[in-house]
């Protein structure tokens, strides 16, 4: 019997890849997409038996369906940021600049929501109304989807707005899956654990000589140069210095970001032009972003209640735009990272940092 050495055999470079295509399973672009169920899932209650078809419910529709495909992209994107976050990530590796991406991919999709608003605005008050009543008692706040995006971003049922409308509006399954959502892992905490683990600031042998004024503190010193730079109109910004950054507060304050995670967040404010600290600035303005993008999304979809229904109730019995005012003032998750502009001090005024931390700050020589 006669062996043959693998190496001997000359295969096709192409082998490989026409095995697998003899494999896989051709696609029809419609089938792919499932298109029957998505393009037939449209039923008009205005178009049933009995009523006078309101042209206008079709795209009303079509826009919320879209909205809950792309909650559900969403929180696909969420789901990849919170596995990476849930782990030790370097200040400077694949794994944050996959988190930003993702990040930033959400805010472009949340400017896709805010911009769908005009194409609703497209249908006047009166043709609403056509078919607004069929509608009782279904409402856009019973997408369960939206609320479990808040949840994974950080909100919690105890700083939500309207609590008791909010629970008596939804059924036992979707409340069940906000309830776990708000329950596990959400983006709030991970920033606020990744944000406290920044090593240099507290190490004193980086910054031993540092500033002999201060006791060698950065903090000590940043303190100094910031309340010297306050107006006499702005001296109570000194207290809330203190309370964002040492904890120094009204008993039974709540905080998202503890004073650790916040004077991280504001050194990488400060010192962003670092090589090491550009991909977390990245990272922090991101979601400086979202919480905007959310914040037009609600600014957007009251204005539209406003004109749409003015000061009616909504078509689930909340107070309408009254609903929708509260929960734009209240529901901004990451307000904390934006309050910390109020602590800037102009760059030319900045502590210089001692040689051993631009070092670490830098790229390696």
């Amino acid at each position: 019997m006669q062996i043959i050495k693998l190496s001997s055999i000359q295969i096709s470079p192409n082998y490989t890849t026409h095995k697998l295509a003899s494999m896989h399973k051709p696609q029809y672009y419609s089938e792919y997409l499932e298109l029957d169920k998505i393009i037939n899932a449209q039923h008009p209650v205005s178009f049933e038996p009995g009523h006078q078809p309101a042209h206008d419910e079709m795209l009303f529709i079509v826009i919320h369906q879209a909205y809950e495909l792309w909650f559900k992209q969403i929180l696909f994107e969420l789901g990849t940021v919170l596995d990476i976050l849930g782990k030790p990530v370097n200040d400077n590796s694949p794994e944050l600049q996959l988190v930003v991406h993702r990040v930033q991919r959400v805010n472009t999709i949340l400017r896709v929501l805010v911009h769908q608003v005009d194409i609703l605005e497209t249908m006047p008050a009166m043709d609403f109304l056509d078919f607004r009543d069929m509608l009782r008692p279904a409402s856009g706040f019973q997408s369960w989807q939206f609320k479990v995006i808040e949840a994974k971003l950080g909100l919690k049922f105890g700083h939500r707005h309207g609590q008791d409308y909010y629970l008596s509006q939804l059924n036992a399954t979707d409340l069940a899956n906000i309830k776990e959502a708000e329950q596990g892992p959400s983006l709030l905490p991970l920033l606020n654990n990744w944000l406290e683990r920044m090593p240099f600031l507290n190490d004193k042998t980086l910054w031993k000589g540092f500033d002999a004024t201060c006791d060698d503190s950065f903090w000590d010193a940043y303190e100094k140069k910031y309340k010297e730079s306050l107006s006499e109109s702005e001296q109570a910004n000194a207290e809330g210095f203190n309370y964002v950054f040492h904890g120094a507060s009204a008993e039974g304050a709540q905080r998202g970001l503890s004073p650790a995670a916040c004077r991280s967040a504001l050194f990488i404010m400060l010192y962003r032009g670092y090589p090491l600290l550009e991909l977390p600035f990245q990272f922090l303005d991101a979601l400086l972003e979202m919480d905007n993008q959310l914040g037009n999304w609600r600014f957007r979809h009251l204005n539209m209640v406003r004109r749409m229904i003015g000061t009616r109730v909504g078509t689930g019995g909340s107070t309408g735009a009254g609903y929708l005012q509260g929960a734009l003032e209240k529901h901004y998750i990451f307000k904390e990272i934006s309050q910390l502009t109020s602590f800037l001090i102009d760059r030319r005024k900045l502590p210089v940092l001692p040689e051993a931390v631009v070092e670490l700050l830098g790229y390696k020589k």
